[in-house]
């Protein structure tokens, strides 16, 4: 059986190096990216990622419908989980000034049913999957409503998923601790 791994810390905490160096010395892996370039920052922060990664792994990028990433290969990193829960939470909440509590479960339902399909798809060939996430819930409560109904989703997937992992680690100042 595989291995469903969920890493989680803080911003810049090296969790992304971390879940990458599960799989070192692996060439058969698939990189699913769920950043979306919208400025030259962003632009520079994807273009360092994908020169950081051994050149034979394949790249997948998407938000949706992530199945698809799955081919033929048994080694799949999602990264990250909260970049994904952003893009899909603002593609159906763009025109919401306040996010009502059934918006909320939709962002949540489209999230989970997009990661359990994932999941089950990379369950059926005997893969294994790493999953990058940000703990958000360690700061101060956001002052505005947007922000407080991000962390509170955000807070909600990560245990959902957490839950379906067979390990999770938490990195912080560049040292995992295996956690379950």
């Amino acid at each position: 059986m595989g291995k469903i791994v969920l890493v989680t810390g803080g911003a810049r905490s090296g969790k992304s190096g971390f879940a990458e160096s599960l799989f070192s010395g692996t060439k058969e892996v698939v990189y699913i990216a769920t950043a979306k370039i919208y400025d030259e920052e962003m632009k520079q922060r994807v273009e360092l990622h994908r020169k950081s990664r051994p050149s034979e792994w394949i790249t997948y990028e998407g938000n949706y419908n992530i199945k698809n990433a799955v081919v033929d290969k048994k080694n799949y990193i999602l990264d990250c989980i909260t970049v994904f829960t952003s893009n899909i939470m603002f593609d159906i909440t763009k025109d919401c000034e306040i996010i009502s509590p059934e918006k909320q479960r939709e962002v949540e339902n489209t999230i989970m049913t997009e990661i359990k399909s994932l999941i089950d798809k990379i369950k059926a060939i005997d893969g294994n999957i790493v999953m990058v996430t940000n703990e958000v819930g360690y700061s101060i409560v956001p002052e505005n409503h947007l922000a407080r109904v991000y962390r509170d989703i955000i807070g909600r997937i990560n245990q959902k998923i957490a839950k379906l992992s067979t390990e999770v680690y938490l990195v912080t100042c560049g040292i995992p601790r295996r956690i379950k």
